[in-house]
């Protein structure tokens, strides 16, 4: 057993709740404590791996200040703690502000990778992006797009997460750094979620597209000639037919983690969707295998010393206080009280 608790910075992948890491599924498994941001995370991803009776954490809804707080009660009650991240926590979200603090607090500190949102952008429009010598490199710029003419200047592969209003500020340094109106351009939010959007565009397009959808808040685009659309989907678009890639209905992950949320009991892993044979998923049985492995020993460590506190208790002793117990009523008898014997007089001798 550790003598202090622990801190995990888990890259929740790009939300899709089957797009987490083992490890990262078995670190939630784990934790007494999660916090993310339904915002930027599936609430999916955290219910279907979160232990029942794991706190959950509304990052949105806290302040940095109560954010270290919880930092220090786990080390002092060796509580483990999972922050989630979305894409990959080591590769942005402000992550090593907050591996410098827990280590200052005394913390074990750990960072799981995840699958980052480019990659998965990269691979929901079936490109790769860094194929050609024009795109040897693909560059992370900041959301708040300093740096950006920079990297245009070189003429690579660029993946920007930015936020929707500011498209124009970016276009502007896009066209400054050297791309042409007509680089290509893909626009991806929410990649691999219900709600995803998926658009091809061009720079001299990005802004108006990005307005049309209202996209307001932080976005990934993926700019340059790797990102191209492909023949099929440019005969598409000249017939009309490019449309939003969105997700039509709800996923059986989506479902099954419903029924879970309802009932918050675990039920047989579910068949392949779409599976001739009906045979289980074998990764995701993997995976409810490990978590069921984890908590097990978790649930028993916590009995054992939810007993072990219950007998060291001393049993408290129940004392009768006499002078609260009410005195018995006083019954009188109804029959009337006997006389007294008087003395007789003596008879007379005649």
């Amino acid at each position: 057993m550790t003598t202090t608790g622990r801190v995990c910075f888990v890259g929740a992948g790009p939300g899709a709740a089957d797009l987490i890491t083992i490890r990262g599924a078995r670190r939630i498994a784990e934790a007494d404590v999660v916090i993310w941001a339904p915002s930027a995370v599936d609430a999916e991803c955290v219910r279907e791996h979160a232990r029942e009776g794991a706190d959950l954490v509304d990052f949105s809804r806290v302040t940095a200040e109560e954010i270290t707080d919880l930092y220090r009660r786990a080390a002092a009650s060796r509580l483990k703690v999972v922050r989630l991240h979305t894409g990959d926590a080591a590769t942005g979200g402000g992550v090593q502000e907050q591996y410098d603090l827990c280590q200052r607090l005394g913390l074990e500190v750990e960072v799981v990778p995840g699958v980052s949102v480019v990659a998965a952008a990269a691979a929901r429009i079936g490109r790769e992006i860094t194929l050609t010598e024009a795109s040897s490199a693909v560059f992370l710029s900041p959301e708040s797009s300093e740096g950006v003419r920079e990297f245009a200047a070189l003429g690579t592969t660029m993946a920007a997460t930015v936020s929707g209003a500011r498209t124009g500020q970016f276009v502007e340094e896009l066209l400054e750094g050297g791309y042409s109106a007509e680089t290509p351009v893909v626009v991806a939010y929410k990649v691999s979620q219900a709600d995803e959007l998926v658009v091809h565009t061009t720079v001299g397009e990005l802004e108006s597209v990005v307005k049309q959808h209202k996209l307001y808040r932080p976005t990934l685009f993926l700019v340059g000639s790797a990102v191209k659309a492909t023949a099929r989907r440019q005969s598409s678009t000249a017939a009309g037919t490019d449309e939003p890639a969105r997700a039509a209905r709800p996923t059986r992950w989506s479902r099954r983690a419903a029924s879970r949320i309802a009932t918050r009991v675990d039920e047989p892993v579910p068949t392949a969707s779409g599976s001739p044979s009906g045979e289980p998923n074998p990764a995701w049985n993997a995976v409810e295998e490990l978590q069921q492995s984890v908590r097990k020993p978790v649930d028993e460590a916590a009995q054992k010393d939810a007993a072990q506190k219950d007998s060291s208790k001393p049993k408290p002793k129940l004392t009768v206080v006499a002078a609260a117990m009410p005195k018995p009523p006083t019954v009188q008898a109804s029959v009337p009280p006997k006389r007294k014997p008087t003395a007789r007089k003596p008879k007379r001798a005649n």
